[in-house]
């Protein structure tokens, strides 16, 4: 079963009124459990797509299904819940409140939810627990080191339970030892049955994982593919699939 599925999706922007068009038909399915990887150069839509993915800005075509769900057919409300419930979200600069302690910062997703203080609060403890940060709780995000500051942010995103993790570049902004750390700890995550997608730069963490899905120019590519201008694409303008 497929917690997301992506049919067709194009994102297309007026940038000084010139059409830039992001992502070109893409097709892409991630199952439940799945851990994929998604690279590719600057500006081939990598962002965008992760974007689309977490429900953050619509396709301007196409068909995204969320838990069986079309999103384009929920209102803002709607669609803001079910971001809730079924997406977590990691980012390379952690995206921490820097005035809220490490504790107060992972409860948030469950404040939004309007669970009880009480509820929260224990929830919260639990996954700084789970992620090695018992000792940490209290600390400001400026007291922590990046690698702290990111497994608080893996706690942010798992403490709502949600199916699916959205990674964009989560080592990029550590050092070696301490990006493996961090993508041990997602892969743990994994394993327990949450499904992982990450866009990273480092062919050494998407080898790690499930499935790489290769973008250029806003089209998925085989593997190896050679840059657009150089190879003829299909007649319809759409890259190779990715389904699972």
């Amino acid at each position: 079963m497929n917690v997301l599925s992506l049919t067709g999706i194009c994102r297309s922007y007026d940038q000084g009124g010139t059409r830039v068009d992001a992502l070109r038909g893409v097709d892409l399915a991630v199952a439940e459990g799945e851990a994929v990887a998604i690279m590719g150069p600057s500006g081939s839509g990598k962002s965008t797509l992760l974007g689309i993915m977490g429900c953050l800005e619509p396709a301007t075509s196409g068909s995204y299904l969320l838990a069986g769900q079309d999103v384009s057919q929920l209102l803002p409300a709607a669609l803001a819940d079910l971001r809730g419930r079924f997406l977590g979200f990691v980012f390379q600069s952690f995206n921490l409140l820097p005035r809220l302690t490490a504790l107060e910062n992972v409860e948030l997703p469950l404040l939004y939810a309007r669970m009880p203080v009480r509820q929260r609060r224990q929830a919260a403890r639990d996954m700084l627990a789970a992620v090695g940060l018992a000792d940490r709780m209290d600390h400001l995000p400026s007291q922590l080191s990046g690698g702290q500051q990111q497994r608080v942010a893996i706690a942010r995103a798992l403490v709502n339970r949600p199916r699916l993790i959205l990674a964009d570049e989560p080592t990029g902004a550590l050092d070696t030892a301490t990006g493996r750390e961090i993508l041990s700890l997602l892969r743990q995550v994994n394993a327990r049955g949450t499904a992982l997608v990450v866009v990273t730069h480092d062919p050494a963490i998407a080898a790690q994982l499930d499935r790489c899905i290769h973008l250029r120019d806003g089209r998925v590519v085989p593997a190896g593919f050679p840059p657009v201008e150089d190879a003829p694409m299909p007649a319809d303008g759409h890259g190779a699939t990715a389904m699972a």
